[in-house]
């Protein structure tokens, strides 16, 4: 309700900015509204000083006046309430970009002595040191360390993604999120020019093009609109001469005609014609699709079927675990409990939502580095994994080729009286993913 009252507020007073001559222009049919309303309000302010218009009463020329500025208005707050929802997206954008904080650092081998700067003060050059939980302060490239990270918020992936120094995967993008480690990134943009900037100028559509169809409906509205001007001319010099062979005052006033241009051009047409336009790219925004013109509005109408080939476009920003499915006649409680024990030390969102999944389904509570004598082994970027060792055994969940290695590496690697299991092996049970 609150970003709704604020969408109209702001309506309200892009309403009177685009009374600028020079956005008025920009829409023909509108701009002869607007020097209509001008030139009604000239001859409102002659009629109060005394100067009569074909000696209409003073309170009718104002009246004109004040309708045709309404219509001008009326005009611009259909626009303006139509990008609304585009502006209030950018800001929104602008805002969390803002918000971020960037840990500077001055060298890459004095990590723990940082300066808190407000992300959008970073250079091009600048060092920033990005740990767990952490956002991403600008563009970049990883040039020590290695992390998993969450780019879900800017390519719709769903998998975190590991990026490290050296190599095709150190490119890192301004607001993603860093899940696990922490890596050391050098910024590679200047203000104003990160992805993110980037996107807040194409979610405001500024530049927005106009479609054939848009463009040949403009051409006739024009046309008609001359035609009426030239049909109002003529009304206006037939009065006069009817008026001198009757040799009398001319009885029709400039005010009558203005107001009989208005009625006869095609105000409403060319009064949301922008507006109709601009509504599409809104609604197309509400299913986080950027439309940078007319011409992809219309093509998106004759859209049945969209089939994406990209993992998590159209699933959750981030995995989640729905359901744990035992094979070999393994209890599911038991493997419930074996998944979440390797998972408390795992602070990604999926390793999250595997503890809240076995703490619903089968009551299980999440346990302390005390209990047993567990010892946690924590999720990392490196190992791609974690897990628990207690009590001789050891249980470790994390992707199908780590866990692999991991359980057939030698022997000599475990203590000797340590026994190896493992909840996510490639074919034992492992929680289903959605």
């Amino acid at each position: 309700m609150a970003m709704q009252k604020d969408m109209m507020g702001r309506a309200v007073r892009d309403s009177f900015a685009k009374l600028d001559p020079r956005v008025q222009i920009q829409n023909p049919v509108m701009f002869l509204v607007w020097l209509s309303a001008v030139m009604t309000s000239v001859l409102a302010v002659a009629s109060v000083l005394g100067a009569r218009d074909a000696g209409v009463p003073t309170y009718y020329v104002v009246a004109i006046a004040v309708i045709l500025w309404l219509t001008d208005l009326f005009s611009n707050f259909a626009e303006a309430l139509a990008e609304g929802r585009g502006k209030a997206q950018a800001d929104s954008l602008r805002a969390a970009k803002k918000d971020v904080e960037a840990h500077r650092i001055e060298s890459v081998e004095d990590k723990e002595r940082f300066t808190v700067v407000p992300g959008a003060e970073l250079t091009r050059g600048d060092l920033v040191v990005v740990r767990a939980g952490e956002q991403i302060p600008g563009d970049g490239d990883v040039i020590e360390g290695a992390a998993s990270v969450d780019e879900s918020a800017i390519t719709g992936e769903s998998a975190p993604v590991v990026r490290e120094a050296g190599g095709d995967r150190s490119a890192v993008t301004g607001g993603t999120t860093v899940l696990s480690d922490w890596i050391v990134v050098e910024i590679s943009s200047e203000p104003g020019q990160s992805f993110l900037d980037k996107m807040i100028a194409m979610v405001e559509g500024a530049a927005r093009k106009k479609t054939p169809n848009e463009i040949a409906l403009e051409i006739f509205l024009v046309a008609l609109s001359i035609v009426f001007i030239l049909v109002t001319l003529a009304l206006y010099c037939y009065s006069c001469f009817s008026a001198g062979l009757n040799d009398m005052a001319n009885p029709t006033s400039v005010t009558t005609l203005v107001a009989l241009l208005v009625c006869l051009a095609p105000t409403t047409i060319g009064a949301l014609l922008s507006a109709i336009g601009i509504a599409g790219m809104s609604r197309l925004n509400e299913a986080n699709v950027l439309a940078m013109s007319g011409r992809a509005i219309e093509a998106a109408g004759d859209v049945d079927i969209l089939m994406l080939d990209k993992t998590g476009t159209i699933t959750l920003g981030n995995r989640q675990a729905s359901e744990f499915i035992p094979v070999d006649g393994v209890d599911p409680a038991e493997l419930a409990d074996a998944a979440q024990l390797s998972s408390l030390a795992d602070e990604t969102p999926e390793g999250r939502s595997i503890v809240v999944l076995a703490k619903e389904q089968f009551g299980l509570r999440g346990r302390t580095l005390e209990d047993k004598g567990m010892e946690f082994i924590p999720f990392t970027a490196a190992t791609r994994m974690s897990g628990v060792n207690y009590e001789g055994n050891e249980i470790r969940k994390g992707a199908a080729d780590s866990v692999r290695a991991y359980v057939e590496a030698p022997a000599a690697c475990s203590p000797p009286s340590a026994t190896r299991s493992s909840s996510a092996s490639p074919r034992p049970a492992a929680p289903r993913w959605s």
